[in-house]
């Protein structure tokens, strides 16, 4: 049985897992706010060849990623809390954060960090100027010199972006929207396969709660609604403080077209618009998701079910098929 029992559990750890959703919570009192975020698991997936950039979407770690788009509710309680001073627009507390340029949304993250005892994100100077981390510097990756390697809150790079939005884990597919492989507009909701998009400039962004259906890893707004910050450069190597980033996602008053996995535009980090925002991701400590994955494994082995998945394939090709499941809101 305890043989048994220990070649179960390498067969878990070496296929895809799906840790469970959890919600964090930040600031305290009438300024606490929480952040759902989705798991994005199998790591190592296949990069895809068939969208912008080429190859995109390959992250060789699990990690987690905001299920909703940061709100303007959100950032205010943060601003109290940390005297951040971050100006937005002002459409409403539930509605995407809008405004924001790169470099405050990274502030916002940093504070994300350090109000829950971790290690800043993103390094900026005694005049508030963003810069490189170097390697004398705690957290120093030379990979990527934008994110400090301690932090567990970051802006989404490009492939924890795209992957998160386009990808499919129980099938090993990336498709050409984060709603399947088609989408239709809609103003708001959360009906299956519809995000915000083709509306008039003027009715401006939905809920964050309610900006179309879900992705199959459970993200929403992910197409339409706002255009999303990404934390990598848009020529892919992070290696100047003042690059031009990628922009993902396309907006409410945008074309299909700016939502799909082939569009990815670029913009300085210092621009603000009214249709910018951005969502949080959450890369884990070494060792967090171990203990994750044996408490899903010890919770298996107490309830005597098993429910191993096959292993995926490799194709990385875009296939018809629209939601053969419902996803859970």
């Amino acid at each position: 049985m305890k043989n048994h029992s220990l070649n179960i559990i390498a067969v878990l750890l070496t296929l895809c897992i799906c840790l469970p959703a959890r919600a964090d919570t930040f600031g305290s009192g009438g300024n606490a706010f929480q952040i759902d975020f989705v798991a994005i698991g199998n790591a190592g997936n296949v990069d895809d060849t068939m969208g912008a950039p080429n190859p995109a979407g390959k992250v060789d770690y699990e990690y987690r990623i905001g299920k909703y788009e940061i709100s303007e509710g959100m950032i205010d309680k943060a601003n109290a809390m940390g005297s951040l001073g971050i100006a937005h627009d002002g459409r409403g507390a539930n509605k995407p954060v809008t405004s924001i340029t790169w470099y405050e949304a990274a502030e916002f993250v940093n504070w994300l960090n350090t109000s829950s005892g971790g290690s800043a994100a993103y390094k900026f100077d005694s005049t508030g100027t963003f810069q490189l981390w170097q390697p004398g510097d705690t957290g120093y990756d030379s990979a990527n010199p934008y994110r400090n390697r301690q932090a567990q809150y970051v802006l989404p790079s490009m492939d924890e972006w795209y992957k998160a939005a386009y990808y499919r884990p129980d099938i090993s597919v990336f498709y050409e929207y984060a709603t399947g492989l088609i989408t239709t507009a809609a103003t708001s909701g959360t009906a299956l396969g519809t995000a915000v998009f083709d509306q008039s400039f003027g009715q401006g962004p939905a809920d964050i709660t309610s900006a179309g259906g879900l992705s199959f890893n459970g993200t929403m707004g992910q197409g339409g609604n706002v255009w999303e910050w990404e934390e990598t450069a848009y020529d892919l190597a992070n290696d100047s403080n003042t690059k031009y980033r990628g922009l993902r996602g396309g907006g409410w008053y945008d074309e299909s077209f700016d939502l799909a996995a082939t569009f990815r535009d670029t913009v300085s980090p210092s621009s603000a618009s009214g249709n910018f925002g951005f969502r949080v991701a959450s890369v884990p400590e070494p060792g967090t998701l171990l203990l994750g994955m044996l408490g899903t494994i010890g919770l298996l082995m107490r309830r005597r079910r098993w429910a191993i998945p096959g292993h995926p394939s490799c194709s990385t090709r875009r296939i018809p098929g629209f939601y053969p499941f419902t996803p859970e809101s």
